[in-house]
């Protein structure tokens, strides 16, 4: 599988291909779907097929601030497309350059000149060029210019209809269990791990606090059953059932708002400095603030129990 970071990267023999593109944040059931299309089409002519991605979101350099809260971060996207069977990942940076190419400009320099586009498939809804001018059915009428196919596929799985939007805010509620079941693998909140007040260590729950990346989709305030996750070369392949809270540690008076995961049954991991990932599997309540720091640490007792009733 190749993997390019802009239209320089493909090879200058590279011949037609099958061509699927997106912001596909989140990489969720309904992507996949397309992106499997896409690949079968590919397959069926004997070509290659690659998808083609963004970075950064669109949103924040035509209207920067605007941007949703991000379901994947651009390198975790990039793995989870590559997963999905393609022959080729490209991420195209998202310029202002880019975002002021017309719809006919985009295909011709980015479909046809350099990928060779024998057939482009994109989500139903899928809009491009300057001031997102073009549709699917303009898409197709450049195709016949160009000679390429081009078509649109519903954003479905099972039957049912999916969206990055309705994702956002399952995970806004705190329902992760729904984002899970929508994106097809349990929501992922990635970031290096800092020092920060210690205070799970004191309480016998020694927590990683994670720092996550910007503009991330981090779910409602409360405490999560889930797994934290490490690949490197101090803990290669990782994958701890974990309990995971998320807020301002009301019961301390806290006012900046952290994820903070703890390993269960490991309380002598060295994670400062590690990039890890934190996946959210099942909800178990919501933050509250506490009388007692006794009545903390008997709660804390409770939700591990059930963090690890739930990942086991």
């Amino acid at each position: 599988m190749r993997r390019w970071y802009g239209l320089d990267e493909v090879p200058q023999d590279w011949g037609r291909s099958v061509v699927t593109i997106g912001v596909f944040d989140g990489v969720h059931r309904g992507h996949q779907r397309i992106i499997a299309h896409a690949s079968e089409l590919a397959h069926a002519r004997g070509l290659p097929s690659v998808v083609i991605t963004f970075d950064p979101h669109p949103d924040e350099v035509v209207r920067p601030g605007t941007h949703p809260p991000l379901l994947v971060s651009a390198r975790r996207r990039a793995e989870l497309l590559a997963e999905q069977g393609a022959d080729a990942v490209m991420v195209l940076p998202f310029t202002f350059e880019l975002s002021q190419m017309g719809p006919d400009e985009f295909v011709q320099s980015v479909l046809v000149d350099r990928l060779h586009a024998a057939r482009v498939v994109v989500g139903e809804n899928f809009r491009f060029g300057h001031r997102a001018r073009g549709d699917v059915r303009l898409l197709q009428e450049l195709g016949e210019k160009y000679d390429f196919e081009a078509e649109g596929v519903p954003l479905v799985a099972n039957g049912d209809t999916i969206s990055s939007t309705a994702i956002r805010e399952h995970l806004a509620s705190g329902a992760v269990e729904e984002a899970a079941n929508a994106l097809g693998r349990p929501h992922r909140v990635e970031g290096v791990v800092v020092r920060g007040h210690q205070r799970g260590r004191a309480l016998g729950f020694p927590t990683a606090n994670v720092e996550s990346v910007p503009h991330t989709a981090i779910p409602a305030d409360g405490v999560y059953a889930g797994y934290l996750v490490c690949d490197s070369d101090r803990y290669p392949g990782a994958h701890w059932p974990a309990a995971i809270s998320i807020g301002t540690n009301p019961t301390f008076e806290g006012v900046e708002r952290t994820v903070e995961a703890y390993a269960i049954g490991l309380d002598d991991l060295d994670l400062y400095g590690e990039h890890v990932g934190v996946d959210f599997v099942a909800h178990i309540r919501g933050m509250v603030k506490f009388n007692s720091i006794d009545e903390l640490i008997e709660a804390m007792h409770q939700d591990v129990a059930k963090a690890s009733e739930l990942t086991q």
